[in-house]
């Protein structure tokens, strides 16, 4: 989401896009336990299309009734979240990424590559479009584009999201965008509770009212707003960014037959890889019970979206977002919750 449109308050194996399977859990190859849990403190934006749920739902100490976003796990200058307890409580986690770097594998990059977190869209969000990298790199003070992915924790009934357009060709993408003709141009896909999209850069979208979705991302905050439905934000329209926006929507469309998962089929107690890319590995975890498994990545994140437990007799609840640090070990979860996990994958990790 744009950062123009918040203010804080603060307090496995690859495999092709969009195939999922079932990650082994038998945990036989623990080499190293005992490595301390990551747990964050979130950061919180107050949005004009923000509401009440982040805190009602989770019980976060925030105020306001305009609580757009909860960033869960991040490292961005517009919001760094800082470790709660043990060993490195209150260190940001861009400090551990630059002075503790084996908790993350000794992997490269200037920035912790990844931002993970939820939204609460009380009502419409605007209609946007994020750059790639290269676009980014050229016309923006950062490398990083913005490629996102998207849980549908819940929302109404019949209800939809806005993903990509019914454009051509440029000129009718551009025609359509300065005459206003929205309701031609953009495509409405029906969704449910449970859904996982993949949203592309150069994907024009947006979420509706009544949604909360955990989002997923590069550690990005680049957005371009195309149209804001006439708002006013403290007496004046919010800014749009239509050149920059009909530079990077992608013509035509990427087929939502690509872009969009069921994820019902997901067993209980199985980590189940539900979409990878060049950026980023999902996954979701049903715990009803007990399961565990060997934690092989540089790092693993994961946000508990529902119920409690524990994970290695750390107790965690609906809310919670940690990171397990590279050669954490075996991991063993308990209890009755949702989890939806992510990683790099491994061959961003060279």
């Amino acid at each position: 989401m744009c950062s123009e449109e918040r203010k804080k308050s603060r307090p496995g194996c690859p495999t092709r896009e969009g195939q999922s399977r079932e990650v082994c859990l038998n945990g036989d190859q623990g080499k190293k336990e005992g490595k301390e849990i990551l747990f964050f403190n979130p950061v919180f934006t107050h949005n004009i299309w923000g509401g009440r749920r982040l805190k009602e739902t989770f019980g976060y100490s925030v105020m306001g009734d305009d609580i757009g976003e909860c960033w869960g796990i991040a490292a961005h200058p517009n919001g760094d979240c800082t470790v709660r307890e043990g060993k490195f409580a209150g260190k940001k986690l861009s400090e551990l990424w630059r002075e503790e770097r084996q908790l993350f594998g000794n992997i490269q990059g200037d920035s912790f590559p990844l931002l993970v977190k939820m939204i609460d869209a009380k009502e419409d969000l605007s209609i946007q479009v994020h750059p790639n990298n290269k676009y980014a790199d050229i016309y923006e003070e950062t490398a990083l584009g913005k490629t996102e992915c998207w849980y549908i924790m819940d929302c109404p009934k019949e209800t939809s999201l806005i993903i990509g357009h019914h454009a051509k060709t440029k000129k009718e993408l551009s025609d359509m965008i300065q005459q206003g003709r929205w309701r031609e141009l953009l495509r409405e896909v029906p969704v449910k509770k449970g859904d996982f999209i993949q949203i592309d850069p150069g994907t024009i979208h947006a979420i509706k009212g009544g949604m909360m979705i955990l989002e997923i991302q590069q550690n990005s905050d680049i957005t371009y707003r195309i149209y804001d439905y006439g708002r006013l934000n403290n007496g004046k329209p919010r800014e749009l960014h239509i050149k920059k926006g009909i530079e990077v929507i992608t013509v035509p469309s990427k087929s939502m037959e690509n872009s969009m998962f069921r994820t019902d089929y997901v067993k209980k107690n199985r980590l189940t890889l539900l979409y990878s890319c060049e950026f980023y590995q999902v996954f979701k975890l049903n715990i009803n019970g007990t399961a565990s498994f060997e934690q092989k990545y540089p790092f693993f994140l994961m946000s508990v979206l529902k119920g409690e437990g524990s994970l290695n007799e750390h107790f965690i609840k609906a809310g919670d977002h940690l990171i397990l640090p590279a050669e954490f070990g075996k991991v063993k979860i308990q209890g009755k919750m949702q989890v939806i996990c992510s990683c790099m994958p491994i061959q961003a990790q060279t």
